[in-house]
């Protein structure tokens, strides 16, 4: 498998009193199954003994940018090795026990009876912890700690993370506010504050050669620009230069962006292909000064390793059981079905571009939003199919089945208020959502 772009700390425990030739043998299994899945393992190759060896592997994986740290029982042990890594590893905690055949005979192991104690004193410090109970090399045992891997890359990814909001919400749109105090707290993420008139100073100071480079690298992907009214389409690629510049320049890892009316109105091209551009880069962007949505794309991002989308639920077949997500023309180009060729057009009620058009490519997707609709932080989960279907409405769009039945989602959406914005990246994330979910200490929403 390729690699996953996911890191392991790796502490085998073991008591040289139980079977130690078994110990290292699964140890050695367990160690190479995971580096065949596609993960970067770091950590003692050799079996933990004592106190003095656990705070010796604990101070090496405390420098390393780990995903998650997992404490293979290989034998019984006491607790103390495992509250030393827990105690000074900041990573997410995955106590893994194997099972132990019943010859009748000499207990080797009594793996599950160590993690069971080292569970119980972290529960009483108060201290979280994952677990898994599973020979090497088990298949389910890997994709749980895959997706724990995952969900441990995108609390990382928050923690420290700059956001940058770009202008206010629009008056009216109350689930577009931002919670300058709430976000660092909870996620430990940081939102600064920039203004339209420095965007649009960028995008008029922008370098001509540049732009036109720029127009001939999405013509490359994007049909029909030569039909676009020419100013309007080059100052929305102007506006590209200038965010990316500054996401740069100020270490932005998205963008929230307060996309009309000004953008129309004073600088004369629309910011949707702009974000669209960005979003497929990686650095996610949410319209209408959307924070909660640029924040829910980054974690989607991080858990997925893939490009996020904020967009809109604007219609439900409650006998088909599909709804249809929509925005205006700012989707990811990697989200593009592959048999539809992409292509430039305006904005449906402001007639500039750029936005770029085409229906969302069919597949498994999941769904999320960091919700603030009653007030405290929740995240919103959910998950489906995308179908293969012709556009339904101008810009980009795709029909879901969600995993429940629509009408039950339509009636969850509305009796809780939630935000008209919802993100979404493609793969089956949902339980590495739920997983970030318990060390946020976020309840949890599920569509």
């Amino acid at each position: 498998m390729s690699n996953l772009g996911l890191t392991l700390g790796w502490v085998p425990l073991a008591r040289p009193t139980f079977d130690v030739p078994l110990a290292e043998a699964v140890t050695r299994e367990a160690r190479a199954a995971l580096e065949g899945a596609g993960f970067t393992v770091v950590g003692p190759e050799g079996l933990v003994s004592t106190v003095e060896e656990a705070q010796q592997a604990a101070g090496l994986l405390a420098q390393q940018p780990l995903d998650l740290l997992v404490v293979f029982q290989a034998t019984f042990a006491d607790s103390t090795p495992a509250q030393t890594l827990a105690a000074q590893v900041a990573a997410p905690l995955l106590l893994w026990a194997v099972p132990e055949a019943r010859t009748g005979g000499r207990l080797r192991l009594n793996s599950l009876c160590g993690i069971n104690l080292a569970a119980h004193a972290l529960k009483r410090a108060g201290r979280q912890y994952e677990t898994v109970y599973a020979a090497p090399g088990e298949a389910a045992a890997l994709a749980q700690v895959e997706q724990l891997a995952r969900a441990g890359r995108a609390r990382r990814t928050l923690r420290g993370a700059r956001l940058g909001r770009v202008g206010e919400n629009p008056a009216g749109f109350e689930s577009c506010l931002v919670n300058w105090e709430g976000l660092p707290q909870t996620l430990g993420l940081e939102v600064v504050q920039l203004s339209l008139a420095e965007v649009f100073a960028g995008a008029r100071a922008a370098d001509p050669a540049a732009v036109e480079a720029t127009l001939q690298a999405v013509a490359a992907r994007v049909a029909g620009l030569e039909a676009l009214e020419p100013t309007a389409l080059r100052w929305t690629l102007a506006a590209y230069l200038t965010l990316r510049q500054l996401a740069g320049e100020q270490n932005l890892a998205g963008l929230a962006v307060r996309c009309w009316p000004e953008f129309f109105t004073e600088l004369g091209g629309a910011a949707c292909g702009a974000m669209a551009l960005l979003s497929d880069e990686l650095t996610p962007c949410s319209c209408e000064a959307d924070v909660n949505g640029t924040v829910t794309q980054l974690l989607l991002q991080a858990i997925s390793g893939e490009a996020a989308f904020g967009t809109d639920l604007v219609s439900f077949d409650l006998e088909e059981g599909t709804a249809v997500l929509w925005h205006c023309g700012l989707a990811p180009l990697a989200m593009a079905d592959p048999e539809f060729q992409p292509r430039g057009t305006v904005h449906s009620n402001r007639k500039l571009p750029l936005l770029l058009e085409f229906p969302l490519k069919p597949g498994r997707v999941t769904l999320a939003r960091l919700s603030e609709a009653t007030g405290g932080f929740r995240l919103v989960v959910g998950s489906g199919e995308m179908v293969r279907a012709p556009l339904s409405f101008s810009g980009t769009s795709g029909v879901l089945r969600f995993d429940r039945p629509a009408r039950e989602v339509l009636e969850t959406i509305l009796g809780e208020g939630l935000e008209h914005h919802v993100s979404l990246t493609y793969g089956d994330y949902v339980p590495a959502l739920l997983a970030l979910a318990r060390w946020l200490g976020l309840p949890v929403l599920r569509l």
